[in-house]
């Protein structure tokens, strides 16, 4: 890592760590993101409030500010109301009141839902619609690309004429008008997202491969007798594929953010399935009074963008031959001084 380019390492480490935030979600979030536990005196808390949580005879639970034992029974304090219960409505009384407690680390909803276990499983949500979206723009855009690059200029010119009307048509309409009216399913969603961007892909990937035909290593592959194929399977591909690699970090950016809009406009992921786009719209009414819930969805989905672009900008400069950077270890040894 210390031929690494800034850029890169910090790419490395918020991606990896936004990663593992959203895979471990099931085992390091304090709540299910759907659990409602006494919405009425959990609803709009704000960060780091801890409440005691009462659970009665019946199943049910009270949450309270405060908790404390009086003779025979609990006295509860909440929303400024107080309410006391008998010792044999109460099943976790311990001689200071109650152990069990709620605490909503990042706050809770206008539902009383806990915004931090909401952000942990949003962001599996969110991730995983922007990195399977480009996985399929990847594999339509390298296919047709490649198609056009190697399949002599009749089909590269269909192909790619075909490509710049889709870049010229106004996509973005088109799928917010398909979700509005017929109101897919978050697979369809992923679908439809993935096949949004593929025609940049496919362009990006035919210019490397048209440049990498005419260079040294190929033409010294083909005067060995290499098949077509496989000069295109072990030199043209993988060499061609640097540069996507580097353009797939920035789509990934650009895909949650588009997910988050059309969450934020209702068209996205639907409630009460958690993702950081309708946390945001779920919070643009309560900002006045309840910032939090809109801040802190809004603010991991910047971050997620940010980590994404420092990714690809670090992809750029360490994958890049001549604009790299090796650091000390790649300094020159002058005559004389010991190697």
């Amino acid at each position: 890592m210390r031929r690494w380019p800034p850029t890169l390492c910090w790419g490395v480490v918020l991606c990896s760590g936004l990663a593992l935030l959203a895979l471990a979600a099931p085992w390091i979030a304090p709540y299910d993101p759907a659990e409602q536990l006494d919405p009425a005196a959990s609803l709009n808390r704000p960060p780091g409030t801890v409440l005691a949580a009462v659970r009665l005879a019946d199943g049910s639970w009270k949450l309270a500010d405060r908790a404390e034992r009086v003779p025979g029974g609990l006295r509860i304090e909440r929303r400024g109301r107080t309410e006391t219960f008998r010792e044999s409505e109460v099943l976790n009384l311990t001689p200071a009141g109650v152990e069990d407690h709620r605490r909503f680390l990042l706050g809770s909803d206008r539902f009383g839902r806990d915004i931090w276990s909401r952000m942990l499983y949003g962001a599996r949500v969110s991730l995983a619609v922007g990195v399977i979206s480009v996985l399929i723009s990847l594999t339509v855009g390298v296919a047709v690309g490649a198609a056009a690059a190697m399949g002599g200029r009749w089909l590269d010119a269909v192909l790619m004429r075909g490509v710049d009307a889709l870049i010229a048509f106004p996509w973005t309409f088109l799928l917010v008008t398909l979700v509005a009216l017929f109101r897919p399913g978050n697979a369809a969603m992923v679908l439809l997202l993935g096949l949004l961007n593929w025609a940049q892909v496919s362009r990006l990937t035919r210019a490397d491969l048209l440049s990498l035909k005419q260079r040294e290593f190929v033409l010294a592959a083909r005067a060995l007798g290499q098949r077509p194929w496989a000069i295109f399977w072990r030199h043209l591909l993988p060499n061609a594929f640097t540069p996507v690699l580097i353009q797939a970090a920035l789509m990934i950016g650009v895909i949650i953010l588009f997910e988050s809009t059309l969450s934020f406009l209702g068209l996205g992921i639907q409630p009460p399935t958690p993702s950081w786009g309708n946390m945001v719209a779920e919070g643009r009414d309560t900002l006045t009074y309840a910032w939090w819930v809109a801040v802190f969805p809004g603010a991991a989905v910047s971050l997620t963008v940010i980590a994404l672009n420092l990714l690809s900008d670090g992809l750029r400069d360490f994958l890049d031959p001549h604009g790299r950077d090796y650091g000390p270890l790649a300094e020159p040894v002058l005559p004389g001084e010991p190697g």
